[in-house]
């Protein structure tokens, strides 16, 4: 494993502590020794392609898959050993809607308000409070099962959060949500952290992650192949693409000869454009000067730093469009 963070926590710092977590499901090791560490009232994002172990620990740490070996804590308790306690301090949003689609979307959070023990006048404000959040006091009052999917998604964020948990697990929260949906829900969460909540995201948004998790770790095949903040992520990598655009008084051989020294790997055209990892940002230069003599136009030469993306493929080898990892 990459071991990016080069930070140590106290016991009483840590909102979950998960070791050497294993869990098999027939042939398939979906967890192979994952150890996590994530600090109270921080954003921590898990990434990874699909089946790689990501909703496997998760529901570990939330109770609702019991590990085959290593341990866990969550709000100081053990997953295994005090799995009431845990339930009762945390919030998870799935990646299915656990609403029920006959009741209304009130109805819905103020059963759940009332199972937490809350009386009818707490349950209710809290109830109205949360669909005014979420912009649902309207259809909070229609059946679940005329919303419509991001309506739904909405819902269930918010029948997580009823009682303010101290941490909140979001799988894959805002999948299904148009970009309003999204930015309003994490107007939401960051509202939260702020006032001490910590999160743990799982998405399939690569830049959702660089935005908003504070420590990330990336799992690939039920291993945590890297750890760190997303700029230490993306620095450990070292690469920067360079995009060169091609037009008549410069061939893609000329253009692949004139870069092929400066690349860590080699360079590939896409719909015209060049499209080569550097070894070096510091030879930016040089390399200007070398497209200069095969006839390039700087005005169409973009030299970009490592993204979420670079480092998500560089770290697990997937391709991005059989994984369906959205952009």
């Amino acid at each position: 494993m990459l071991e990016l963070s080069g930070r140590t926590h106290r016991d009483g710092d840590l909102a979950i502590e998960a070791v050497d977590l294993r869990r098999r499901f027939g042939d398939t090791l979906a967890a192979d020794g994952i150890s996590l560490k994530v600090p109270r009232g921080s954003v921590f994002g898990l990434l990874g392609p699909n089946g790689a172990g990501k909703t496997t620990t998760v529901r570990m740490l939330t109770t609702l898959l019991r590990p085959d070996s290593g341990t866990a804590r969550v709000a100081g308790y053990d997953v295994v050993r005090d799995a009431v306690e845990v339930r009762r301090r945390i919030g998870l949003v799935g990646q299915y809607a656990a609403v029920d689609e006959v009741l209304s979307g009130f109805q819905n959070l103020f059963m759940i308000g009332r199972l937490y023990g809350m009386n009818g006048a707490q349950a209710k404000k809290r109830a109205n409070e949360l669909l005014e959040r979420f912009d649902l006091l309207e259809p909070g009052k229609k059946s679940v099962k005329t919303y419509s999917g991001g309506m739904r998604r909405r819902l269930d964020l918010a029948a997580s959060l009823v009682v303010s948990p101290p941490i909140l697990f979001l799988d894959e929260p805002t999948t299904g949500l148009d970009p309003n949906g999204r930015a309003a829900t994490w107007d939401i969460i960051s509202t939260m952290t702020k006032g001490g909540t910590t999160v743990m995201l799982t998405t399939q948004y690569l830049e959702e992650a660089d935005q908003f998790a504070e420590q990330i770790a990336v799992i690939d095949h039920g291993k945590v192949v890297a750890e760190g903040t997303p700029a230490q992520l993306k620095a450990r990598l070292g690469k920067s693409t360079l995009v060169v655009h091609l037009h008549d008084g410069m061939t893609e051989a000329k253009a692949i000869a004139a870069v092929t020294p400066f690349a860590a790997s080699p360079p590939a055209v896409r719909q015209n454009e060049l499209v080569v990892q550097l070894r070096d940002l510091d030879q930016t230069a040089e390399i200007i000067a070398a497209l200069a003599r095969v006839g390039g136009n700087l005005d169409q030469i973009h030299i970009a730093k490592a993204s979420m993306d670079d480092v998500f493929f560089e770290l697990t080898g997937k391709n991005r469009a059989q994984e369906g990892v959205a952009a």
